[in-house]
């Protein structure tokens, strides 16, 4: 909308590159200290909870709650953030739909690589499902790292034999550990958050070792997604995971099932963190919160037929 707005948003999120790539310690400082900065919705209540084995954050509205749940992966690379870190964006999900949500406190890098998240994300769901949870009533999204999770946790779930959730709603999902798309070049000097190298440093701790070359890791490039739940898949052209998304989506659509690829101009990676700054974080989150209501529909009353009354 305002290439004012977005203008503020890039000269916001740029800063110098170090020298040396910072500690992991730095890492999840900063972090930590930029996500401060997001606007938490009004109108939530959140709860320390567990789910499965893993902390959780629980967070509902405080009026007009709905039946259904939102399962949540926040970002960070594998490596920084949290359900804390990640409660602007779970928050506005949950107060935009009336959805309450969970959102997974999972094992970082690199004191845990790959595997560790996805068993922690799967075994969540899992226990959610055990819990007595309606698989067509939950609906997992994440951004960043945690929308590549919202992504390999369905594929995980289904090598699992486990039911798939109603849909996927990913922001700006990391879904290739090759980084092997034309994006990781051609949109790096408009990126103002990440570079390859950036990404590389952290990569290799998520990694440590493992082949990227493989669905769990690289789901864009290797994911067979026969039988996945729809798609809604958001992402700025100044992202250099651009092609992470616009991989996946081809993907999805190949194998049948409904994607929805929503592209937004000169924004960054995760802008719809940046509601009260931006314009386009408003408009996207609304798209997000319509994809999710329409997926998680309330249950008829018995004897109800289906069809037009």
């Amino acid at each position: 909308m305002s290439q004012e707005q977005r203008a503020h948003v890039d000269a916001m999120m740029r800063h110098p590159q170090p020298a040396e790539p910072p500690s992991v310690e730095e890492l999840r400082a900063g972090f930590r200290a930029l996500m401060s900065q997001m606007v938490v919705p009004a109108g939530i209540r959140t709860m320390e909870t567990t789910l499965g084995a893993r902390p959780a954050l629980h967070v509902e509205p405080e009026t007009g709650q709905r039946a259904g749940t939102i399962l949540y992966f926040h970002g960070g690379a594998w490596v920084f953030g949290s359900p804390r870190t990640a409660l602007c964006l779970t928050g506005q999900l949950v107060v935009r739909t009336g959805f309450p949500a969970y959102s997974v406190d999972y094992r970082l890098a690199p004191e845990h690589p790959f595997p560790a998240a996805i068993d922690d994300t799967l075994d969540a769901y899992r226990a959610l499902l055990d819990s007595g949870a309606d698989p067509a009533a939950v609906v997992f999204a994440g951004d960043s790292a945690g929308g590549g999770l919202a992504v390999t946790t369905c594929l995980a779930a289904r090598d699992a034999g486990l039911p798939l959730p109603a849909a996927i709603v990913a922001f700006s999902p990391g879904l290739d550990a090759t980084r092997s798309g034309e994006s990781m070049t051609t949109k790096e000097d408009l990126d103002p958050i990440f570079t390859r190298r950036a990404m590389e440093h952290t990569g290799a701790m998520y990694l440590a070792g493992a082949d990227p070359h493989q669905p769990l890791l690289s789901p864009a490039v290797f994911a067979d997604l026969t039988g996945f739940p729809p798609l809604l898949i958001q992402v700025g052209t100044n992202e250099i995971l651009l092609d992470d998304s616009t991989r996946l989506a081809a993907r999805a659509r190949e194998a049948g099932v409904d994607v929805i690829l929503d592209v937004t101009a000169d924004v960054p990676h995760v802008f719809q963190a940046l509601t009260g700054v931006l314009d386009e974080a408003e408009e996207a989150l609304d798209r997000a919160a319509l994809f999710v209501a329409q997926r998680i529909r309330a249950p008829r009353p018995a004897g109800t037929a289906a069809g037009c009354r």
